[in-house]
């Protein structure tokens, strides 16, 4: 078993500085990568060591892996996290870190390669009793093959890039007459997103939800899941406010997803912390839909009801050792919500509202945590991930967790930059939500813009009446002490 004594974080913001944390419990040194734009960043302060990688736009400094990991070593460093994004699902950094003698803090090359293909990884888990979505065995060329297999499974149908992510690459298609235009179209986003036209059919699930599972795996062949994560309230298809443990499940179909999750890690030889993404159907039924070969955003939910240090885990795991827990001692304790605030106005379709943070203060109290890695007066940058911070709240049952997360965002006080804090507000108070009776279409089933104009002028409208009732009671203050009434304080003295 190797120990780990000094680890480069090669990422930046709240994850830099999550991971950062766990290590300096762990008693292990920590080297800092920056941009030029970084370089009074917290995780840059908080590290032991940092380094400049390079510019602020990422391909000159957080993706320029060989860099990183000529630096690492010139560091002495013998592990490299690479938290979430940028280079954390990338093979061939990962096989570099490797080469040059050190540990990836992450699964094998060979996982991250499987898994980062939605095609080679529907093939690599069809043997090991995990549901797929019915469609095509693998990448369509010809359109006219693909509108049969569109036909034989029934419209609506989805139309999928197999390098995809955050939507892109992705058509949905209602009618055969659209069916060949929508695919051409899918094929020229997924070779201009990713480099890779390769697309697939699968049936689209009308009303579904997104439910992920944690799994944790040893190199010795052990396999848990830490339960699920229900992430359906999206935009864009990406996630915007995730809990633990989901609504709708039964300790049956818990299990169920759960063992699928497990079999999905041991088809690809799993390693360290990974989640398996499942499109969850209405009645119950749910299909494998990707996994992700790293530590996710959301992964704090996951924590507070299980009590396990997620960052921990994978530093042990990636040091050799075995699983000290097994499925039986996993226990579901309390809810968790996340909220991620993001510099986004969500009033304009939540396009990016970057700035400087001209006031910043977080909201405290029992079963509030906040992640995050900026602090008051520095800029949120264009260059990068407009996500401000993750918002996390726990307590005994989700009635409880959402209370709190309701609190937590009223103290919340950011200005400079327009917030998701109101949109966040807005869904904990809505009824599909606190009834747990909602899907992935939640944005677009009840949210308009006009709904958080009309509360920003309810809070207009009662601020103009308090700063009007203020005036008033300082005029009367100022009339009384003209007609020679002794004030309150000398009152007091007397």
């Amino acid at each position: 078993m190797k120990q780990l004594t000094k680890i480069l974080v090669a990422n930046r913001g709240e994850i830099a500085l999550r991971v950062m944390r766990s290590a300096r419990e762990m008693g292990i040194k920590t080297v800092a990568v920056y941009s030029e734009v970084d370089r009074r960043a917290p995780h840059v302060l908080f590290a032991d060591e940092a380094v400049c990688v390079g510019p602020a736009p990422s391909s000159e400094s957080y993706l320029r892996g060989t860099e990183i990991v000529r630096l690492a070593k010139e560091l002495g460093v013998d592990g490299i996290h690479p938290g979430y994004g940028f280079l954390s699902e990338n093979a061939a950094f990962a096989a570099e870190v490797e080469a040059a003698g050190m540990t990836f803090i992450g699964p094998r090359t060979y996982a991250i390669e499987i898994m980062g293909d939605k095609l080679s990884a529907k093939d690599a888990v069809k043997d090991f009793d995990v549901p797929l979505v019915p469609g095509s065995e693998g990448e369509v060329q010809d359109v006219q093959e693909a509108l049969a297999i569109a036909e034989s499974i029934g419209f609506p149908v989805m139309i999928k890039a197999s390098a995809g992510g955050g939507g892109k690459g992705m058509r949905i298609v209602h009618e055969a007459a659209d069916f060949e235009s929508q695919m051409k179209r899918a094929i020229s986003e997924a070779t201009n997103s990713f480099g890779n036209g390769a697309v697939f059919v699968e049936k689209y699930i009308q009303n579904p939800r997104h439910i992920e599972i944690q799994v944790l795996a040893d190199e010795h062949g052990n396999v848990v899941h830490l339960f699920e994560r229900e992430c359906s309230i999206q935009r864009r298809h990406q996630k915007v406010i995730e809990e633990a443990p989901s609504v709708v499940l039964t300790p049956e179909l818990r299990e169920a997803m759960g063992t699928a999750a497990v079999n999905v890690a041991k088809a690809c030889d799993y390693r360290g912390a990974g989640t398996v993404e499942f499109i969850f159907e209405p009645g119950g039924t749910f299909y494998f839909l990707e996994m992700n070969t790293r530590l996710q955003v959301e992964h704090p939910v996951t924590e507070q009801i299980t009590g396990v240090d997620l960052v921990k885990a994978q530093i042990r795991v990636a040091q050799g050792e075995k699983l000290w827990f097994s499925q039986e001692d996993l226990k579901i304790q309390g809810h968790a919500m996340e909220v991620r605030v993001y510099a986004e106005n969500a009033a304009e379709n939540f396009m990016p509202a970057t700035g400087t943070l001209r006031e910043y203060k977080r909201p405290q109290g029992l079963g509030i945590r906040v992640d995050d890695g900026l602090e008051e007066g520095m800029e949120v940058s264009i260059y990068y991930d407009p996500m401000i911070a993750k918002l996390i709240t726990f307590g005994a049952d989700r009635t409880e967790a959402i209370a709190r997360m309701k609190r937590a965002i009223s103290e919340y006080r950011i200005s400079g930059v327009q917030t998701t804090l109101d949109f966040a507000d807005y869904v904990m108070d809505h009824d599909a939500f606190v009834s747990g009776d909602f899907d992935t279409h939640f944005v677009e089933k009840y949210f308009t813009p006009d709904l958080l104009q009309a509360d920003d002028a309810e809070v207009e409208s009662i601020g103009a009446m308090a700063l009007a009732s203020l005036l008033q009671e300082q005029k009367g203050h100022q009339k009384i002490q003209k007609n020679g009434t002794t004030s309150r304080w000398k009152a007091n003295r007397t």
